[in-house]
């Protein structure tokens, strides 16, 4: 294989991760969970939290997730009669959390870097046709990612709550140890994030996603060809 077919293929496994840290990076703002709070169907809290109590307390939560403080900043969190707004069970995870989100946004910033490399290349050596058909390609991969993970969720929303929870649980074995992600019903972070926060969320994901790889993939079809 050539170099600049090998180098297309490149491009085409970093545009899925590219695509898909775009989508991870956009949820883990406050738009996601504004709106994700904001519709009709979403679960109320048995134990007594509004809307207003979800807002304010998500807040602190996922910004802790991409900021450099340490585990105080949730820690320091109080309920207005003193308590701690987490546990030391949630404090724990969520540390370990922040760790993978951590680690999923470099994978992410390595991701472009190398994709604007590999553009810098095509440019120079004057095979950018070959760096477009990467991108065309990887955005079709990231269109049948995005399908997967799109059918996972919504089916788990439609038809058995099963099929989600399988991949939710798979998910979680392979990023933390034991049952160490699991919690009681009425702690605060189930509270905040119940399982239907999740199954949405990968369906924004996917429909992001899903939009970067179509865009590649049929956006830049009549953008010059090489055969590889």
């Amino acid at each position: 294989m050539k170099l600049p077919a090998f180098l297309s293929y490149l491009v085409s496994l970093f545009t899925p991760l590219a695509l898909i840290g775009l989508a991870l990076r956009i949820l883990l703002t406050p738009l996601y969970f504004t709106v994700e709070y904001n519709m009709p169907y979403f679960p109320p809290d048995d134990y007594g939290f509004t809307k207003a109590d979800r807002l304010q307390w998500a807040k602190p939560s996922v910004e802790y997730l991409v900021n450099n403080a340490d585990i105080s900043y949730l820690g320091d969190l109080k309920f207005s009669d003193g308590t701690s707004i987490y546990n030391e069970r949630e404090l724990s995870h969520m540390h370990d959390v922040k760790g993978v989100v951590k680690g999923a946004l470099n994978v992410w910033y390595v991701s472009l870097a190398v994709l604007l490399l590999l553009a810098f290349f095509a440019w120079r050596g004057e095979w950018m046709n070959f760096f477009l058909d990467g991108l065309r390609r990887g955005g079709q991969w990231m269109i049948g990612l995005a399908v997967v993970l799109g059918f996972i969720s919504g089916a788990g929303i439609l038809l058995n709550p099963d099929i989600f929870w399988s991949f939710f649980e798979w998910f979680h074995s392979l990023f933390f140890s034991g049952s160490s992600w699991l919690f009681e019903y009425s702690d605060t972070l189930i509270r905040l994030f119940p399982i239907r926060f999740w199954q949405d969320a990968v369906i924004a994901i996917a429909v992001i996603a899903l939009g970067g790889g179509a865009g590649l993939a049929y956006g830049l079809r009549n953008v010059g060809t090489q055969h590889i």
